[in-house]
C-alpha cells in the first residue's frame, strides 16, 4: 500500500500532488531547522559541562524575527495553495455536465446534456461480503452501472444528496465533493486517457456506507459518443415497454420471479432473506400487517419511502414492473400467501402526481 497520497491522472490532482509535495519539503525543513537548534542547545549548553544560563527577559528584534519569519513562510506557501484551489473550483466552460445524487446507500447520474440516467449499485457478491467467497480484486471498490466520460473533455459535476450528507470521492481525479441534501456543489475533471477509476463515498452516512463505491470509466470520443447514444436509446425502449406493460398483466410465477430478484437485489440487506428483518432496527415483513392487510400502505412506502428512516424510496430507482413484482413477492413469500397480485398498472395509479 502506497504511504504517499496518489499522483492521479488529470493536470488538477497533479498540481495537487505536486502543491502536496511542496508543503512537505516546507515543513521537513522546518522540523529539522527547528529540531536542529534544539538538541545542539541542548547537548552544548548542558549542565555537566557547567554552562551559565544567560539571563534576560526579552528580546524586540527576536520576537519580531519569529513572527515575520512564519508569516512569510505561510505567505510564499499560500500562493501556489491559492492557484491549485482556484483551479480546482473553475467549473466553467464544460463540455459535458452531470448530475450526482447520493442517497443511502447508491449514486444516481444523470447526463444534463442527454436523456440518460441510472443508480449506480454496489456490485460485490453478498457471499464476499459474508466471507463465504475469497473476495476480490475489487472487492466494495465494483458497481453494476459505473459513471461513464469522455476523454479530453471538460465534465462538471453537480454533487446533491436525497438525504443525508455523503461524499462523492476519486482520488486519481483530486475530486471529492460533499454532496448536501438541498445543496448543489460543483467539482470538474478532465481525463487525458481511458481507464477505469475508483472511489467512495467520504462522508459516514449510515449503515452502509462502506457499501457505496464509486467507478468511472474513461473513454475516447467516439466510444463515449457510441455508449451515451445507445444507452438513450435503450432507456427510450426500456419508457416505451413500460407503457405497454401498463395494459398487460403478469401471472404470478411472473411476478414472484421477477420480485424475488428485485427483493434480493434492493431489499434483502435490511429486511434480510428471510424476511424477518433484524430485531430493533428494520422490521420484519414475514407475518407483518402491512405485508397481510395494508396493501395501498404497502405500494405507498416502496413508491415512496418513509421520512425519517433508513426506508428510501424506490419509486425512481425501480420500474413499475419491478414494484409490482416485488410487493408481490413479499405478499406472497415466506408463508404470507395473501394470493395479492399487484401489476404495473396499479403502481401507476398509486404514483403521487
Amino acid at each position: 500500500m502506497p504511504l504517499n497520497m496518489t499522483q492521479g491522472v488529470t493536470e488538477i490532482s497533479q498540481q495537487v500532488y505536486s502543491l502536496h509535495m511542496k508543503i512537505f519539503y516546507i515543513c521537513c525543513a522546518i522540523g529539522v531547522a527547528v529540531f536542529g537548534v534544539m538538541f545542539w542547545s541542548i547537548i552544548h549548553h548542558r549542565k555537566s559541562k557547567g554552562v551559565a544560563p544567560a539571563q534576560f527577559h526579552e528580546s524586540t528584534k527576536v520576537e519580531l524575527l519569529w513572527t515575520a519569519l512564519p508569516v512569510v513562510i505561510l505567505i510564499l506557501m499560500a500562493i501556489p495553495a491559492t492557484q491549485t484551489l482556484i483551479a480546482m473550483e473553475d467549473t466553467s466552460e464544460a463540455d459535458v455536465t452531470i448530475l450526482i445524487t447520493g442517497s443511502q446507500w447508491k449514486w444516481h447520474y444523470k447526463y444534463m446534456d442527454h436523456k440518460v440516467e441510472y443508480y449506480s449499485l454496489l456490485a460485490t457478491p453478498r457471499k464476499q461480503i459474508e466471507n463465504k467467497l475469497k473476495k476480490g480484486e475489487n472487492y466494495l471498490l465494483e458497481v453494476d452501472r459505473p459513471l461513464v466520460i469522455p476523454t479530453g473533455k471538460k465534465v462538471r459535476f453537480l454533487v446533491t444528496s436525497d438525504d443525508v450528507i455523503h461524499s462523492w470521492w476519486v482520488p486519481a481525479f483530486a475530486v471529492k465533493k460533499d454532496a448536501n441534501p438541498g445543496f448543489i456543489n460543483e467539482a470538474w475533471t478532465k481525463v487525458d486517457y481511458p481507464g477505469i477509476y475508483r472511489g467512495q463515498c467520504a462522508e459516514l452516512c449510515g449503515k452502509d456506507h462502506g457499501f457505496m463505491p464509486v467507478v468511472v470509466i474513461a473513454k475516447e470520443q467516439a466510444d463515449f459518443d457510441q455508449w451515451i447514444a445507445q444507452e438513450a436509446a435503450t432507456q427510450a425502449a426500456a419508457k416505451e415497454e413500460e407503457q405497454k406493460l401498463l395494459s398487460m398483466n403478469m401471472s404470478k410465477e411472473e411476478l414472484m420471479a421477477l420480485g424475488e430478484k428485485t427483493y434480493m437485489g434492493y431489499c434483502a440487506a435490511c429486511h434480510q432473506p428471510t424476511g424477518m428483518g433484524i430485531p430493533g432496527v428494520f422490521p420484519a415483513l414475514k407475518g407483518s400487517k402491512m405485508a397481510l392487510e395494508d396493501l395501498p400502505a404497502h405500494i405507498d412506502i416502496v413508491l415512496n419511502g418513509k421520512t425519517g428512516t433508513a426506508m428510501q424510496a424506490f419509486g425512481k430507482q425501480l420500474s413499475l414492473s419491478e414494484i409490482a413484482a416485488v410487493v408481490t413477492y413479499e405478499r406472497n413469500a415466506w408463508d404470507n400467501n395473501t394470493g395479492d397480485l399487484v401489476q404495473a398498472a396499479d403502481i401507476a395509479k398509486a404514483q403521487k402526481p
